[in-house]
């Protein structure tokens, strides 16, 4: 057990900044931010290939995630802090990965594992409509709460921990089929795997029962709020249209630039492309990605909306975990039943 002392000489993981700001101002000395959204983009078990895979998915040479760097002192014991949100989840699978990897013990290792903060009734009523979670943080609770769970604090049994670091390796694989039948068998200790997987599936083609290849559910929606008139990303995602609530439901955790990342994903795919795309009303690199382009759908890319794929690379691949989405190398879609299939 840790004592209320702990937290001064512990080394504390936090999963995003407020979490890391928040543990600083109630005492601790120590606080490594492990946060990046892994429910998008690549995701490698290297971690230098990891951190390549991931600055230039997002095309930026920028360093947010510190749970890799040589500078970090892992003094004992070691807390990661937990909420129920996915994108924490996966982080913390990461986590206990690294630790593995850099030698500590699973006893050295006290997760304080966070329930989910009690919502008003009308952000209760609205959270209760998502299928998956991805807005709660540890720093939603007051700082007498993150004290008193300090005295709590406690390795997971070695099992569980062992289970947590299989995850992440599932996660990371170039075959996604274990990580997904994983997903959807269950794993003891892991509740967040159904709806984890709830939202990743949407971002794989499908294949009906008839054979014929679709879309993924994300680039469904998205080409479906996409018309012949211009359109910047932001007013992709505020369009009211019969799909706004599904369309939310994945931006509120994929992030916002996640769609504009896709929609150029689409304008840069083959000389025949299914969206074109023109300079919007805010300049290039002035921080309004959301504003700097338009975009418009093209004939094709209505024939690929309304009549499916004729091959998987007629859309632009999308990693996802350690595989890609749409790849001719790695040829899995999506069943009817919710099952991952190579086609």
């Amino acid at each position: 057990m840790a004592s209320l002392t702990d937290i001064h000489g512990a080394t504390h993981v936090a999963f995003d900044a407020p979490t890391a700001e928040q543990l600083l101002r109630i005492g601790a000395s120590r606080v490594v931010l492990a946060s990046d959204r892994l429910l998008t983009g690549p995701s490698r078990p290297n971690p230098l290939e990891h951190v390549r895979a991931r600055q230039t998915w997002w095309n930026s040479s920028e360093i947010w995630d510190s749970l890799y760097s040589q500078e970090n002192r892992w003094d004992l014991p070691v807390i990661p802090w937990v909420s129920s949100s996915l994108h924490e989840r996966l982080n913390l699978w990461r986590t206990c990965s690294w630790l593995r990897d850099v030698g500590l013990a699973c006893h050295d290792i006290l997760i304080v594992d966070l329930d989910p903060v009690v919502r008003s009734s009308a952000r209760s009523r609205e959270g209760s409509k998502r299928p998956f979670d991805c807005s709660q943080s540890v720093s939603d609770h007051p700082d007498e709460a993150l004290l008193a769970r300090i005295e709590k604090a406690s390795p997971w049994p070695p099992e569980r921990y062992e289970r947590a670091v299989r995850l992440w390796d599932s996660y990371v694989d170039e075959n996604p089929l274990s990580f997904a039948e994983s997903c959807r068998a269950g794993v003891e200790g892991f509740p967040e795997l159904a709806p984890l997987w709830a939202l990743l599936s949407r971002f794989f083609p499908r294949r009906t029962a008839e054979g014929d290849l679709r879309l993924s559910r994300f680039d469904e929606i998205t080409l479906s709020r996409l018309s012949t008139e211009w359109q910047t990303p932001a007013g992709v995602a505020a369009q009211k249209s019969e799909t706004l609530v599904d369309m939310w439901h994945l931006l509120f955790c994929t992030g916002d630039l996640f769609l504009s990342r896709r929609l150029e994903h689409w304008a840069d795919h083959e000389s025949s492309a299914a969206v074109d795309r023109a300079p919007g009303p805010k300049p290039p690199n002035a921080g309004y990605p959301m504003l700097s382009e338009v975009y418009r759908l093209t004939e094709r890319g209505m024939r690929l909306r309304d009549k499916g794929l004729d091959k998987l690379t007629d859309a632009p691949s999308l990693p996802i975990a350690g595989t890609e989405a749409y790849s001719a190398s790695a040829p899995w879609v999506l069943l009817d039943d919710g099952r991952l299939a190579r086609l």
